[in-house]
């Protein structure tokens, strides 16, 4: 790689950029929405990122936040932290904001940020992630305690969050449509 690349990959802007991201999914994953099933904005926050600022820096993001939380450091929801919380039963979920994370943040950059194309790529994302995380939860389930059907493990894990999830994604469009022509011309 010459010099020229790794500055456009690792400059300055996108590191200030990666560690604001990555804070920002912190807050999100800390704040828990109590409603009838509680719910956090770790999701919103994925959608937000991706879209605003691509792929590739949603996806450092993502690894900096995974890196946190494996060292210890409580970045994952419910204030917890360890390999323990990726290798556990909903740990595929935060594995599967990769998908998400790929998904919202190349198809605005490929085909512009209309809110048809942030709406459609940030629902194909959350549901790779939904598909990832509950292969994920069956997986475990059937490893470490009873077998669960892939159905049950779908009315558990993924049908409860779907109004929620829904909310986040129109909310999260919304205001991508509103904050990208105030940093879209900034290449970072």
């Amino acid at each position: 790689m010459t010099d020229r690349t790794l500055s456009r990959i690792f400059g300055t802007k996108r590191i200030t950029v990666c560690a604001l991201c990555t804070t920002l999914m912190v807050i999100c994953s800390w704040i828990s929405i109590p409603l009838l099933i509680p719910f956090t904005l770790q999701t919103f926050a994925v959608c937000l990122i991706s879209s605003l600022f691509g792929y590739a820096t949603a996806v450092m993001s993502l690894v900096l936040y995974m890196l946190l939380g494996i060292f210890g450091l409580p970045v994952f929801s419910g204030f917890r932290a360890g390999v323990s919380v990726l290798a556990g039963p909903t740990g595929g979920y935060i594995i599967g904001f990769f998908a998400t994370a790929l998904c919202a943040g190349y198809f605005p950059e490929r085909y512009g940020r209309t809110g048809a194309v942030l709406i459609l790529s940030m629902s194909a994302g959350v549901i790779l992630c939904y598909a990832f995380g509950t292969a994920w939860f069956v997986w475990v389930y059937m490893r470490f305690a009873a077998p669960v059907s892939f159905a049950s493990a779908l009315s558990m894990c993924v049908v409860p969050y779907i109004p929620a999830d829904a909310a986040k994604i129109v909310l999260s469009s919304m205001l991508v449509r509103r904050i990208y022509p105030l940093i879209g011309r900034r290449k970072i």
